[in-house]
């Protein structure tokens, strides 16, 4: 781990730059110990990097030690995260699944087979980003790994399900995007009107379900008018 500084009020923790699973469970270790410090201002976690802010009362040099201590010590000890587990039911059928056919020529898979193999995994949340709630989620299986598309779209839809490499995702809010597109949600994944906005947060776990279009569209109704108990996804 090196620490560097990130301006006047923050550091950059930084490990060995890659996607990997135990360099993440480090991040989000250390994420987890940070939050009990008050001196620290605000944390974003990231694949293989810890941003830390921290206030006046303290130092880059004083909570740098602090860090050091910490890093230590989780690593000798296993943390519990306190992760759950979230279902996510999609619609794999037209007109949500806009690439499917695009990812079965790239991957020689049929529909069917992209449907099971993505959803026989649990993902892990290894970091939010691109825009608020968006969720990082890994790792494909790799059969499945698709690359971007060359030319992006302008606006994907909120709830859209999507691959890129070997990471899946789902896009919280309309947004450009080149990720691509097998399927969509109708659970919102991030709700400004809820306690806590961001259906994922780093080291959760995600497994998606698959749903047909007449449950896809149930559930949006139900969504729209308020009677779909959202507290069981955002408790």
């Amino acid at each position: 781990m090196k620490i560097v500084r990130f301006g006047d009020s923050a550091l950059l923790l930084n490990f060995e730059q890659k996607i990997d699973e135990a360099i993440n469970n480090q991040v989000l270790s250390l994420y987890k110990q940070l939050q009990e410090i008050k001196e620290v201002t605000f944390l974003i976690p990231a694949y293989c990097s810890l941003t830390v802010g921290f206030s006046e009362n303290t130092s880059f040099k004083t909570l740098s030690k602090q860090i050091e201590e910490l890093n230590s010590k989780s690593q000798s000890t296993d943390l519990e995260l306190n992760s759950k587990i979230i279902e996510i039911p999609v619609c794999y059928e037209a007109p949500y699944a806009l690439d499917m056919n695009e990812v079965s020529e790239k991957t020689g898979l049929t529909q069917q087979e992209i449907i099971d193999t993505h959803c026989q995994e649990t993902y892990k949340v290894y970091m939010l980003g691109f825009v608020a709630g968006f969720a990082y989620l890994g790792s494909l299986p790799q059969q499945l790994f698709c690359s971007r598309k060359t030319e992006p779209r302008k606006e994907v839809l909120a709830g859209s399900v999507g691959l890129a490499g070997l990471q899946t995702g789902i896009y919280p809010a309309n947004a450009p995007g080149g990720w691509q597109i097998i399927g969509r949600t109708p659970i919102p994944t991030f709700n400004p009107k809820a306690d806590n906005p961001t259906l994922f947060k780093a080291g959760d776990a995600v497994k998606f379900k698959p749903i047909s279009t007449s449950e896809f569209e149930e559930i949006e109704k139900q969504v729209s008018s308020n009677t779909f108990n959202l507290e069981e996804y955002y408790g």
